[in-house]
């Protein structure tokens, strides 16, 4: 099997669980989804005028997040059930919005080149090739434009056994092919797509099932050891964005 063969049974099987797996719906998951749509809006310059790509939409957690932010979302999945339940969603949380939803391969985009201001998504490229992917998302940006994305921390105790013990792995709900990445492991990929200004930080300590009478308190703690130097290697995830130069 193909590895989008792959991941297309595994969330055929996981899609009436995958916000369960992805963690958003908790109070804690809700906070984290927040801050991750603006760190998306703010690191992709993404404005009114915007004309926005995401990458494996997913149930639409981020789609309804940013749609109200830009002129036109594309959101795009390899799953037509994600895709069907992400439409659902956005069409009642944000109806005014313009947002085209369609099947999308990652790895082979059927988009025109320096077609948009912005690409983003949230934990996407470790399911795919990301050297790949990420030379598709370069081709189809603007010149000038940006692509951010948030992907699981490596360097993470929690994840490095996640993604890297089978039996975990299973339990969680993880798809077979997903891994997780090192910070200079995505610099040196989001280099290789001949992005720019390219940026890749650890952040996120607040785990999604932090119980609600501690959430303020464990969020003004991550927040903390985000600012420390050594121990913010180790948090769950990495923000990164790159830029497509101007000359292009």
């Amino acid at each position: 099997m193909t590895c989008q063969e792959i991941e297309l049974a595994h969330w055929k099987e996981w899609e009436s669980r995958a916000d369960e797996v992805w963690g958003w719906q908790t109070p804690a998951g809700q906070l984290r989804a927040a801050r991750r749509a603006e760190l998306f809006r703010s690191l992709g310059h993404m404005g009114p005028q915007s004309t926005v790509l995401e990458i494996g939409c997913g149930t639409g957690e981020f789609t309804h997040r940013i749609a109200g932010y830009v002129q036109e979302l594309r959101a795009t999945d390899l799953s037509p059930e994600l895709l069907r339940r992400a439409e659902g969603r956005v069409r009642v949380s944000c109806p005014g919005a313009k947002v085209v939803f369609e099947i999308q391969d990652a790895m082979h985009l059927k988009l025109q080149n320096d077609s948009f201001d912005a690409a983003f998504g949230c934990s996407i490229l470790h399911h795919v090739d990301a050297r790949q992917a990420l030379g598709e998302i370069h081709r189809v940006l603007k010149p000038g434009g940006w692509c951010v994305f948030s992907e699981p921390n490596m360097l993470n105790p929690q994840i490095a056994m996640q993604k890297n013990v089978g039996f975990i792995k299973r339990r969680m709900g993880d798809s077979p092919n997903e891994t997780a990445f090192f910070r200079w492991e995505m610099e040196r990929l989001l280099s290789q797509a001949g992005l720019w200004q390219i940026s890749v930080r650890p952040f996120d300590f607040l785990h999604p099932l932090t119980p609600v009478r501690w959430l303020r308190a464990v969020e003004r703690f991550s927040l903390v050891l985000e600012s420390c130097p050594g121990v913010r290697q180790i948090s769950g995830s990495l923000i990164l964005c790159g830029q497509k130069a101007a000359s292009e």
